[in-house]
């Protein structure tokens, strides 16, 4: 996208990094199933100054854990970037836009807008999946606040929340054709950056980044490629059999079958990551990577700094995020 054209709408470093031109990294952090905010203290350690903004999950795969909002505002106060994830299935359109508000008054400046994973997926099955909006409608209304001013009923609040608006996509689930239409229809509604399911399939990659290009959808919105680096064979061969939509060549599965060694596979699965990194930065269109270590957040700092992509740039003065001060308690 060419940053001299939009004005920035958040003042995150995420958004700056991105619309200055330089080649973002995003992590990804998952709070802990408890009160203890050392957890979210420690694993903020990985990320400083290793990447631009940190995913904090939203109750993944649909388990209870500490609110992505509250893990947001922790990682503030260790001086890492939050990335608020804000899923449709547990809330209704009052609380969402009560949380964007809560969000934004606490210092959030970005937020990723996902449906979120069925209740069927977690330990809960029996919990009500709400899904009074879709991740669209969601985007939608958040732009509104941002951009008009008003809720979504129409009346005006006091104070529009500003956050830099993220969706997520799937390169790798038919039918294909449709997907530039979705993120048009999302980038309509508000994204302003995407960020995709990690990529273990590059020809399919490069195809669907090939129709993001063709039809300019690069010049509207920013598109970070997935990366996940993973620590066995059976974790590539699960996501493969049970995650709707993944896409993983043999190669991956066949290289770490290879390493019986638990250390061996760990280090292969490593610098899997690092290549394809190495790969999906050569393709037009990728604007960045979003690191996604699941419960491996230690290893963010191995990945990045082996993808040549430490230390992170520096953003000039006219660049340089407003600075937020931390909320006192």
């Amino acid at each position: 996208m060419d940053a001299s054209r939009r004005d920035t709408v958040s003042g995150s470093n995420l958004e700056r990094m991105l619309r200055a031109g330089h080649f973002a990294v995003c992590g990804e952090l998952g709070p802990p199933q408890g009160a203890d905010p050392a957890d979210v203290i420690r694993k903020c350690g990985y990320f400083k100054d290793v990447v631009d903004a940190v995913n904090i999950t939203d109750n993944q795969t649909a388990i209870v854990r500490m609110s992505s909002v509250a893990g947001s505002v922790l990682a503030l106060r260790e001086g890492v970037e939050p990335v608020l994830q804000m899923t449709c299935r547990d809330r209704n359109r009052l609380a969402q836009q009560s949380d964007v508000l809560g969000a934004a008054a606490l210092g959030v400046r970005n937020i990723l807008c996902l449906t979120g994973d069925g209740v069927q997926a977690g330990d809960q099955p029996g919990a009500k999946p709400v899904f009074d909006l879709d991740s669209t409608a969601l985007l939608d209304t958040i732009r509104t606040m941002r951009d008009q001013g008003k809720f979504l009923s129409g009346r005006k609040l006091s104070v529009p929340p500003r956050v830099f608006l993220g969706a997520a996509e799937n390169p790798f689930a038919p039918p294909y054709d449709f997907r530039p239409l979705r993120m048009a229809k999302k980038i309509a509604a508000g994204a302003d950056f995407f960020q995709t399911q990690p990529v273990f399939d590059l020809p399919r990659f490069r195809e669907w980044m090939r129709a993001v290009c063709d039809r300019g959808l690069h010049e509207k919105a920013f598109f970070l490629a997935g990366v996940m680096p993973v620590r066995s064979a059976r974790a590539l061969e699960y996501m493969r059999d049970n995650v709707a939509g993944m896409r993983i060549a043999d190669e991956y599965i066949r290289r770490m079958a290879a390493k019986t060694d638990k250390e061996e596979a760990m280090a292969e699965g490593i610098a899997m990551a690092i290549e394809i990194i190495h790969e999906v930065r050569q393709i037009p269109g990728v604007a960045g990577v979003h690191v996604m270590p699941v419960m491996w957040e230690s290893v963010t700092r191995k990945v990045v700094e082996g993808a040549g992509l430490l230390p992170r740039p520096v953003l000039s003065e006219a660049d340089q995020p407003e600075h937020i001060l931390p909320i006192a308690c």
